[in-house]
């Protein structure tokens, strides 16, 4: 296959949905401090695990990258110093920026999936399929 995951890999992307998970929840439970906090750890050691220490150091540390890096280690600083609102505002927009030019790998891997692949590969059809259930 041209696509094989190793454990490593998939190891990765576990603790990746972890984090994004428990970012999720701690926003969902009026921004908890230690939700967000585990969020940023998992999620870090995910997209370590995932590209590599290495490559995902010189991610964060590229000149090139320092539009989103700046801003997503500034979102966790204010998680941890109490202002988690501004904090998860500044990482979203960090991760945007820096993760930006992985949507094709992202889209690719997501088009794998059962159903999901399904209405990605033909987002216009499903809408017009489905449109007139919605009214």
């Amino acid at each position: 296959m041209a696509y094989e995951i190793s454990e490593i890999k998939k190891v990765g992307i576990g603790l990746i949905g972890f984090g994004i998970f428990f970012s999720f929840l701690g926003v969902i439970l009026f921004f908890d401090r230690g939700l967000l906090a585990l969020g940023n750890l998992f999620f870090l050691s995910g997209v370590g695990l995932l590209l590599g220490f290495q490559y995902m150091l010189q991610l964060f540390t590229s000149t090139r990258n320092l539009k989103g890096s700046i801003p997503f280690f500034l979102g966790i600083f204010l998680i941890l110093v109490r202002w988690p609102i501004l904090g998860i505002i500044m990482e979203i927009y960090g991760s945007f920026v820096l993760f930006s030019g992985f949507a094709p790998s992202i889209k690719v891997f997501l088009c794998q999936i059962p159903v999901l692949g399904w209405i990605l590969q033909y987002p216009f059809q499903f809408y017009d399929k489905t449109r007139h259930l919605f009214g």
